[in-house]
């Protein structure tokens, strides 16, 4: 957790993978926690899948490798996607598995 006028800078090369609360086959790497938000490095294992979810408040993604198919979308590395507040994802899963950066709620 950071408090106001701290800067963090984090080699997460050096970050352990943990196994996601969330899903089966997903890893989270977890960066940091500051004024309310989280930032994280997500990996999904090939066949990965998010259950069935609404975002309570904004969350930002962005593709480093692989491929992350959101609401039938494929997002290759280099893709960001933002969801507002109330927006549900029915869909989101890799077939061939993906690193994203996650940006969302704490």
């Amino acid at each position: 957790m950071l408090e106001h006028g701290e800067v963090k800078r984090v080699d997460t090369g050096q970050l352990p993978w943990r196994p996601s609360t969330f899903a089966a086959n997903v890893y989270v790497k977890d960066v940091t926690v500051t004024d309310g938000w989280e930032m994280q490095i997500v990996r999904f294992e090939p066949g990965a899948r998010f259950p069935l979810h609404a975002h309570e408040r904004a969350e930002f993604i962005f593709v480093l490798e692989g491929e992350l198919v959101q609401g039938g979308r494929r997002l290759g590395p280099g893709w960001a996607s933002v969801s507002t507040q109330g927006t549900v994802d029915e869909d989101v899963h890799s077939e061939q598995g993906c690193v994203f950066v996650l940006v969302d709620r704490a």
